[in-house]
């Protein structure tokens, strides 16, 4: 790995010369079963051809002319969005963090524009991960995430999650709107309650304040529904995507009600590569394959097959897994041993995943999988397990083992 490069990532000793469908291949010429998809962003697999072919087309006419100019793909790309969700408006930016910050400043501007300039504190949760910027490391709290860069950003206040009397004894005059993760990912699979969503919308409704869901890595089909949000029957206000939307191309996007949309002005907020003609060609594909008939349909069934799959994993295996967490293509294994012998060992059977928070080993796969390809991950991680197994059951414990026994 190269010195030139800031020392801010902790790489595993792994590249990749080409993909296909779930699968890359190593530069060592090794094949390895994608669960990880790129932090759950190329949620059409590797060398989709209709999405290859259509960046390598689009950036071969034209790539960028910023938004000083109309761009017909965004104008595409904004109303699928608009047609398949509860938004009115949508505005486009390159990644999550950009997402999320955007949504923080489209809940404080219609505050301000309602006659509430007072109205600027947003409640986040304990757990969460909103992104890396100075603003969203505030927004997501985690002292790890803030030591060393100053003091927090202010205009943000943290509760437990899923605690909605927490959430009650909260909210001040100063309070905006409420921003959260419908699955926590980075704290560990966590998933918020249906009643808890529920229980947020009608607590915005009475404090007239804002729900803002972030679905950066939730959205998109990820757990079996265009949202994840739908499946609690709620609608919020505001909603941050991104990761899979562009299918491994950088994107971002808020998606909002009226209500909140009319008050981003010209002026009030802006970017440079925002909504190209790349970037929306690649999010049209993404968008369209999602909708075709029975296509989240199919996500789910594959989704609901994997959780019940991962089910048997830990009954097999519970010296090493002892819970799944997460739904649909967004699973979680809570581990026994540390996920610093787990993830090396899955890796040796030729299986990607992700670590994540409260030890969990995180699997987030293309959209496109099979209940085959969730099966044979199934039997990688049992393979992985088996070479763990009998280091947790010698006759002479270690210090590891001994934790595990307690």
């Amino acid at each position: 790995m190269s010195a030139s490069l800031m020392p801010n990532y902790k790489r595993i000793d792994l590249a990749f010369e080409h993909g296909e469908g779930p699968w890359l291949v190593g530069t060592d010429g090794r094949r390895y079963l994608d669960f990880g998809a790129g932090i759950a962003v190329s949620s059409l697999g590797h060398a989709h051809p209709a999405l290859t072919a259509a960046i390598a087309e689009q950036a071969g006419r034209v790539m960028h002319v910023s938004n000083l100019y109309r761009i017909p793909q965004a104008d595409a790309l904004a109303d699928r969005l608009v047609e398949a969700s509860f938004a009115d408006a949508v505005l486009f930016c390159n990644s999550g963090a950009e997402a999320n910050e955007g949504l923080v400043k489209l809940i404080r501007r219609a505050q301000y524009m309602n006659g509430h300039p007072e109205r600027t504190r947003v409640l986040c949760f304990q757990g969460a991960f909103h992104g890396r910027t100075l603003a969203m490391i505030s927004a997501t709290g985690n002292p790890a995430y803030l030591e060393g860069f100053g003091s927090p950003a202010e205009g943000f206040d943290h509760v437990p999650f899923n605690d909605l009397e927490a959430v009650r004894a909260a909210i001040t005059p100063e309070t905006a709107g409420i921003l959260l993760e419908p699955i926590q990912g980075e704290s560990g699979i966590q998933a918020a309650d249906p009643a808890f969503l529920q229980g947020l919308r009608e607590i915005c409704d009475t404090h007239g304040i804002y729900l803002g869901i972030d679905e950066v890595q939730t959205g998109m089909g990820r757990t079996g529904t265009l949202f994840a949000f739908e499946q609690a029957g709620i609608t919020p206000d505001v909603v941050s995507v991104a990761k899979g939307l562009g299918g491994g191309f950088p994107i971002g996007a808020v998606l909002a009600r009226q209500a909140l949309a009319r008050h981003l002005t010209p002026g009030t907020h802006g970017t440079t590569f925002g909504g190209n003609p790349l970037a929306c060609t690649a999010g049209l594909v993404v968008v369209d394959e999602l909708l075709k008939p029975g296509a989240l349909q199919r996500i789910a069934r594959v989704g609901a097959a994997f959780g019940a799959m991962l089910q048997e994993v830990v009954a097999q295996a519970p010296e090493v897994f002892d819970e799944v967490r997460g739904t649909g293509l967004m699973r979680g294994l809570h581990c026994r041993l540390p996920l610093s012998e787990v993830l090396p060992a899955v890796m040796d059977q030729g299986l990607l995943a992700i670590t994540a928070g409260n030890n969990v080993l995180r699997l987030v796969p293309p959209l496109i999988v099979t209940e085959e390809d969730c099966r044979l991950a199934c039997a990688r991680l049992l393979a992985a397990a088996k070479t763990l197994i009998p280091a947790s059951s010698s006759p002479s414990p270690s210090p590891r083992d001994a934790r595990i026994a307690q």
